[in-house]
């Protein structure tokens, strides 16, 4: 990655809080809570920019324009409304569970062996 695309990313990256930070207040910590639960369990393009981000802010801000609360927008089950924006995305937990199915799948055959 070359400095001028770091730099352009801590840009956009501003920008896109920028945002955030004009959003109702209660928009705002949804949002936090929402940005958390998907860098934590989030999916794999999470990490190439902030597309998904950017069209939550999208909704949010369409949301405070028909003066809807926040939880109107995102439904009262938050945690909800993210697993269905990522359902089709590879996660980092799909990855981990794979991972550990391979794993466990070596350890299984070794103990198999050993009893023949």
């Amino acid at each position: 990655m070359r400095i001028k695309d770091i730099i352009e990313g801590k840009k956009e990256w501003r920008a896109h809080m920028a945002r955030v930070k004009a959003l109702p207040k209660d928009y705002q910590v949804v949002y936090k809570e929402i940005q958390k639960y998907l860098f934590k369990v989030g999916p794999v393009e999470l990490t190439d920019g902030t597309d998904l981000l950017s069209g939550i802010i999208d909704l949010f801000e369409e949301g405070v324009a028909s003066e809807k609360g926040v939880l109107e927008v995102t439904g009262s089950d938050v945690a909800a409304f993210c697993d269905d924006l990522i359902k089709d995305s590879e996660t980092y937990a799909d990855i981990y569970q794979e991972f550990a199915n391979e794993e466990g799948n070596k350890v299984m055959k070794k103990v198999k062996d050993k009893r023949k």
